[in-house]
């Protein structure tokens, strides 16, 4: 760092994200994005976009996109929020909720950037721990003096919650808010977003990276009571009001005419995901209960970070953690069922070698 640098900002841990090589030299299982490309109808629009639109701004409410998000989660426009990525509304949401003596909750195993993100901006939080088996146990958040941020599924264990569960975490918090990352919903877990029409401290985060393919587009979105989604606005307009660029506003708005291809392939995935988790428990391996695109195993008396270097030797790239409780875990992307069998090859010749 340089000694320009503010002293809160000194000895700084910034996010780490998963590794991007060549995707020529490695079958890619780390990073969770889908392995299908965007619909064909994507693909055909931005061959059809007029490039001279790129000399203007784009339109910072972005309101044709909006009113095809209402329509498709039957609210209304006013109660959704368009952001570069899901982490912008992330970004947002830290700033606009959580005062000095505030103190936020979430997973002790989770997503590694909310931690990072509340350092940024001095965000008061505490980490509670999983369960035993790897679980959230809702109670701990029903306490209404925390605001609290929760994965469904979580990552990177893929566990679930179900909706009921998470009704009454926002009913035990009326005073403070409970945003929902809903990142990985689509792959068969159960959405928060009609609860938005019965509380006003719900905030709902989803992403277009995941199950719609377009996580090179950095196109994430909001669903929440209209006041909430104000406040993330104001706060958007006085950083960047054009963070949602023309591009991805177009082929945002051409997703959303591609449902049925989207939910297919997230079928597929599902498929492919049941597939991995009964060969690789056919290999001695534990694999937790996922509803997201990706699983979490572990095979006891194997070193995770062992098993990573391995695999990645062999040509394949899974996700590791250092973090104690989980370090000997991997975390494999659900991939074509292709992809997947190069996987178990892989794994196969590993297991022969110890």
């Amino acid at each position: 760092m340089s000694r320009y640098i503010r002293e809160r900002y000194k000895g700084f841990q910034s996010y780490t994200p998963g590794e991007q090589p060549k995707e020529m030299e490695y079958i890619k299982l780390n990073t969770n994005e889908s392995p299908f490309p965007p619909a064909p109808g994507v693909c055909r629009r931005l061959k059809e976009a007029d490039m001279e639109r790129l000399r203007l701004y784009p339109d910072p409410t972005g309101r044709r996109l909006k009113a095809m998000l209402a329509d498709r989660f039957r609210v209304e426009p006013e109660n959704v929020f368009l952001a570069n990525g899901s982490d912008d509304i992330l970004n947002f949401a830290m700033m606009a909720f959580n005062d000095d003596e505030d103190t936020l909750l979430f997973p002790d195993i989770s997503y590694s950037f909310y931690e990072v993100i509340a350092n940024l901006h001095g965000v008061n939080f505490r980490k509670v721990p999983l369960q035993e088996d790897m679980t959230i146990d809702y109670r701990d958040y029903c306490r209404d003096d925390c605001n609290v941020i929760i994965p469904n599924p979580n990552a990177p264990t893929g566990i679930a919650l179900s909706l009921e569960v998470i009704e009454e975490i926002v009913k035990a918090n009326p005073n403070h808010v409970v945003l929902i990352d809903e990142a990985y919903v689509d792959f068969g877990a159960e959405s928060a977003v009609p609860l938005t029409k019965k509380y006003d401290n719900i905030l709902i985060s989803q992403t277009f990276s995941k199950s719609r393919s377009f996580a090179g587009g950095r196109l994430g979105f909001a669903i929440g009571n209209q006041e909430l989604i104000r406040d993330l606005i104001t706060l958007q307009y006085s950083t960047n009001p054009y963070s949602v660029n023309t591009l991805s506003l177009i082929l945002g708005s051409a997703a959303m005419e591609e449902e049925a291809y989207y939910r297919k392939n997230a079928e597929i995935i599902q498929e492919n995901r049941k597939y991995t988790a009964e060969t690789l428990t056919s290999m001695g391996f534990e694999v937790l209960p996922s509803k997201a695109n990706f699983v979490f195993a572990r095979r006891p008396g194997m070193d995770g970070d062992k098993l990573y270097r391995k695999l990645k030797e062999k040509g394949v790239l899974v996700r590791h953690f250092t973090t104690e409780r989980i370090q000997d875990y991997v975390r494999i992307t659900i991939g074509t069922k292709e992809q997947m069998d190069v996987l178990f090859e892989k794994l196969r010749e590993i297991l022969q070698e110890e």
